[in-house]
């Protein structure tokens, strides 16, 4: 395989071949525009050069299409015509390889994280909480993190609040954090959770992000593709809540590499303003500040989205490729908006940008990409390239071989529950009650305090326990989700 040196998105007005410098994928992009004006076939074509350079694909695929990256093209009709416009493109219809995944492990391998690893900064972001109950989920995790209690799933965070509300003396001096009512809402937020079907995305075996970054072996980059399309209308904030788990776990385990010829991976974030719709303003600047940084770790991320104004101005900053699809604007709002994202672009004296951002046809894009010194290049209009592989979706079928044929097949398929602080906590809470049953009552305090000294005896055994599993386990569970931005511990 040749080696690729630019990504290359189609032609411009003249004709001639337009891309971005395969050494600058690492500094972000944004691929923007109405619905139906060709965001997903321009995703595709990205996601295809990315590919074809060597360079692994994680990709959210909300619309259930961009999984025809697994099946060979078919081009006809106005896509064949496209095709024959440009003559230098060698185009060879091909499948690409793909692996499916699935949080509810029913169109793909199922994909799991664990609480211990998402950590209490996102996971309170995902249940919405208040300023008092994420304090409280703090302490909680920092019990977890004394005791040597895993966290694994969504039971054992129950078992660990309960646990709390019984033996308030083991929180220390984060006793006050941790209420009544702190602990009620926390479970009442846990249970909501449960409801939108998020506990499968809680659990083991969790995601292990050197499986997402093996090449393929003709030397392709693997494409990893999350199937979307049922979350993200059903449950948008886990949807969000894992890519942002998933850039904060590259951004902490992956090494600085510098200056490189090309990416180690790149992300595609479709729907790119749930990422940051109602979401708290620490974890905002923290998601803005590891992605100025991560491109340093050799991870470029791109944003899908409508519009440009769906994202933040400092996000928006640091995004060095930049395709824009048509757009319409009818109200005074939408207009201003459109002047916004013209502007957005570098000048072309031959170009009128904001006139243009109106008259693109499908498959059409205004594109800013990066000169060599990495400088915006003056906006372009062009023709996108259609991709190799199949525009629209898999059949079942097709998906149920793509799952068997997956070189990960059977490695997250079925899931694994080991001990961790449900089964500590229960375990030992019975223990402590079969030894407390035991015990006679006193004469001179016949049962009247039998409640008090359960309770007294059933903490001071399972703190005990607990300590001691901590030895055995010793693994650092509060694990500072942002790395170094949060000065959190690594693994």
């Amino acid at each position: 395989m040749p080696a690729v040196t630019q990504l290359v998105l189609g032609a411009d007005l003249g004709g001639q071949p337009l891309g971005q410098l395969l050494r600058l994928a690492n500094r972000h992009g944004l691929v923007a525009g109405a619905t139906g004006t060709g965001k997903t076939v321009t995703l595709q074509r990205l996601v295809e050069e990315f590919s074809d350079a060597g360079v692994a694909v994680f990709a959210a695929d909300v619309k259930g299409d961009l999984c025809g990256l697994g099946a060979v093209g078919a081009p006809q009709g106005k896509v064949a015509e496209r095709i024959a416009s440009m003559p230098w493109l060698a185009h060879r219809p091909t499948a690409y390889p793909v692996t499916l995944w699935d949080i509810h492990g029913q169109s793909g391998h199922p994909l799991r994280t664990t609480l211990s690893e998402m950590g209490p900064l996102l996971l309170g972001a995902l249940l919405e909480l208040t300023d008092s109950q994420q304090a409280a989920l703090y302490a909680a995790f920092k019990v977890a993190d004394r005791e040597g209690l895993l966290l694994l799933d969504l039971k054992d965070l129950k078992a660990l609040l309960a646990y709390l509300k019984s033996n308030p003396a083991v929180l220390g001096e984060d006793s006050a954090l941790f209420t009544n009512t702190s602990s009620q809402a926390l479970l009442r937020r846990l249970s909501s959770l449960e409801q939108q079907g998020a506990e499968a995305l809680f659990g083991e075996p969790a995601l292990q992000l050197e499986d997402i970054l093996q090449p393929d072996r003709d030397g392709r980059g693997r494409i990893h593709l999350l199937d979307a399309s049922r979350l993200v209308h059903e449950a948008p904030k886990v949807y969000a809540t894992f890519l942002l788990w998933l850039l904060a776990e590259l951004f902490e385990q992956l090494p600085e590499r510098g200056d490189a010829d090309k990416p180690l991976l790149a992300l595609f974030f479709d729907e790119a303003h749930l990422l940051f719709a109602d979401t708290p303003k620490a974890l905002q600047e923290r998601l803005e500040q590891v992605v100025r940084l991560i491109r340093s770790k050799g991870v470029g991320v791109y944003f899908v989205t409508q519009s440009p104004s769906d994202l933040p101005d400092d996000v928006l900053a640091q995004l060095g490729l930049r395709i824009q699809h048509g757009l319409r604007a009818f109200t005074t709002r939408e207009q201003k908006a459109l002047r916004a994202v013209a502007d957005g672009f570098r000048p072309n004296p031959a170009l009128d940008t904001l006139a243009t951002l109106t008259e693109l046809g499908i498959g059409e894009a205004l594109v800013g990409t990066l000169e060599e010194k990495g400088t915006p290049a003056m906006v372009q209009r062009v023709a996108i390239a259609p991709p190799q592989s199949r525009i629209g979706p898999l059949s079942e079928s097709e998906r149920a071989a793509l799952i068997r044929q997956s070189p990960l097949a059977g490695r997250y398929d079925k899931a694994v529950d080991r001990e961790s602080a449900y089964e500590l906590l229960s375990a030992r809470a019975a223990q402590a009650s079969a030894e407390a049953a035991e015990q006679q009552p006193s004469k001179a305090n016949p049962a009247g305090g039998i409640g008090d000294m359960l309770g007294g005896l059933a903490g001071q055994v399972m703190k005990s326990a607990v300590r001691q599993a901590a030895n055995q386990l010793g693994r650092q569970l509060v694990r500072g989700l942002l790395g170094s931005l949060l000065g959190g511990k690594g693994r």
